[in-house]
């Protein structure tokens, strides 16, 4: 029988996650954070075995976080050479990159003013104000982390909005390159953010298709603008 607990949720049984899982994914965000954090250096060898040792687990809850970590892009796997941590996309790459999102989340921002449900016009505004308390850059990618996943998910919500779904395939792709970049931590990057995406989610509400793709062009610009200025900054 599932194990379950009412804790914090009315008194209503809800599943607890088995502790295998729990593991699972413990290990996949300590190892992530090396990463992302370049404690694994880009391009260097990741050792399962010496990751086992270090986060004190057997080798199989490694192995499997490294399985999720090279569907994210942030490491690659060789046949007989193992895992290595991806290398660092160059500048054109992240040129390229921005290049492919405004040609799609402006679009993908328009169709939803005109076709999101009242669910997900919800879900936006629910990510935004989930976004106001948490930092939005910091030395460390533990401090940024849940920041970034709600930057991601607001974007994804957008596209889904759209009732497209190969634009929302097309749009999710993208995103995943993002780690690859390790963009996240911008210093002051979470103040525009915020207004940034507050002109896309009004324009939305109001069903305007053309102020939606015009805020999530302006969002798109001045966020690679933020990352030219970092590259820039040696940062």
């Amino acid at each position: 029988m599932e194990p379950t607990s009412r804790a914090g949720d009315g008194g209503r049984e809800r599943p607890v996650p088995p502790p295998r899982q729990v593991l699972a994914d413990t290990v996949y965000e300590a190892i992530k954070s090396m990463v992302m954090d370049h404690e694994i250096a880009p391009g260097a060898r990741v050792g399962i075995d010496a990751l086992a040792r270090a986060l004190e687990v057997s080798p199989t809850p490694v192995r499997e976080a490294l399985a999720r970590l090279e569907s994210d892009g942030l490491v690659v796997k060789r046949s007989q050479a193992g895992y290595r941590a991806t290398e660092l996309l160059t500048s054109p790459g992240l040129e390229e990159l921005f290049e492919m999102r405004l040609l799609l989340e402006p679009r993908a921002a328009a169709l939803a003013a005109q076709h999101a449900d009242e669910a997900r016009l919800d879900r936006l505004e629910q990510l935004q104000e989930a976004m106001r308390s948490l930092p939005g850059s910091g030395d460390r990618y533990a401090v940024y982390r849940d920041f970034a996943a709600l930057d991601q998910r607001f974007h994804e919500t957008v596209a889904e909005a759209a009732g497209s779904p190969l634009l929302c395939d097309a749009v999710e792709r993208l995103h995943a390159h993002l780690h690859i970049f390790r963009l996240s931590s911008i210093p002051g990057a979470g103040e525009p953010t915020h207004a940034e995406h507050d002109r896309i989610v009004r324009a939305v509400l109001r069903r305007s298709p053309d102020r939606a793709a015009e805020a999530m062009t302006e969002h798109l610009e001045r966020s690679l603008a933020r990352q030219r200025g970092r590259r820039a900054g040696g940062d």
